[in-house]
């Protein structure tokens, strides 16, 4: 087969959505729904593991395409790893100081702060590798990518986006209206740094501000008792986090963001 032909575009995204949906399934039947720190471990490291060859394998069979057409360029484009961690964590800061400012919520430390440090830096990594880059790279990087060859880009965030909450229902991650909600604007949100950047590092860096967050002021990190934590979570980590995100991507790219614009696709890489 010729590097041309290759599988049309609907057969592309249903097969790497569908795959998607089952690695995670059969993750989370093979490790269980105990939670436990050895076993967070195994899972993120396996989801890393397993992903990254599925990608690969169907860049390389399904899409015959370059790699550098995914959006995950060398380091040296890595900085917006940290552009993105910072537009999610500084505006979450404010948040956080303004829910304990005005009294809707109240925070206790469970343990030392050494431990928390260390469970922190743990959740960093653990992040990266069970969420942040396996779920950047299919639905950002692959899906978002392969849609917008074919559609502006603004139809093509807004179509990952809506893979993106029909996988977070059918691994069980989002089975509530809020829950269904949220996975439809975080990923708009992260489609649309894609979209302006060109590539997924910045999305992996908001993906782990966010849920290192998440999981550490949470069941997952278990070293903090939060009193008001739906507004904690609705007003620090939702709202003004990402209002403030999406402003500070259209202020800054905004001579690179094109809604309507489509994406190149080239059978070889450009040296």
């Amino acid at each position: 087969m010729s590097a041309g032909s290759r599988l049309a575009l609907p057969w592309r995204i249903l097969v790497v959505a569908t795959a998607a949906v089952l690695v995670w399934l059969f993750l989370g039947a093979l490790l269980g729904r105990d939670y436990d720190r050895p076993t967070h471990a195994v899972g993120a490291v396996l989801t890393t593991a397993v992903v990254v060859p599925l990608v690969v394998v169907a860049r390389r069979a399904l899409d015959r395409r370059p790699w550098a057409g995914l959006g995950l360029p060398s380091l040296r484009a890595g900085w917006r790893l940290v552009f993105g961690v910072a537009c999610w964590l500084v505006p979450a800061a404010a948040g956080f100081a303004l829910c304990l400012g005005v009294g809707w919520v109240e925070i206790s430390v469970r343990t030392s702060v050494g431990d928390v440090l260390r469970v922190a830096a743990l959740l960093v990594v653990l992040v990266f590798l069970k969420e942040a880059l396996p779920e950047e790279l299919i639905f950002r990087g692959y899906l978002q990518h392969n849609l917008a060859t074919r559609l502006p880009a603004g139809q093509a965030v807004l179509g990952q986006a809506v893979l993106f909450t029909v996988f977070g229902f059918l691994v069980g991650a989002a089975r509530s209206v809020d829950r269904l909600a949220l996975f439809f604007v975080f990923a708009l949100l992260l489609g649309a740094f894609r979209a302006a950047t060109g590539d997924i590092w910045a999305g992996i860096g908001l993906h782990v501000a966010f849920q290192t967050v998440a999981q550490l002021f949470g069941d997952v990190g278990a070293v903090f008792d939060v009193v008001g934590a739906d507004v904690l979570g609705v007003v620090a980590m939702g709202a003004i986090p990402f209002s403030v995100s999406w402003l500070v991507l259209r202020h800054h790219y905004r001579d690179h963001l094109s809604w309507r614009a489509l994406a190149p696709d080239p059978v070889r890489q450009s040296g």
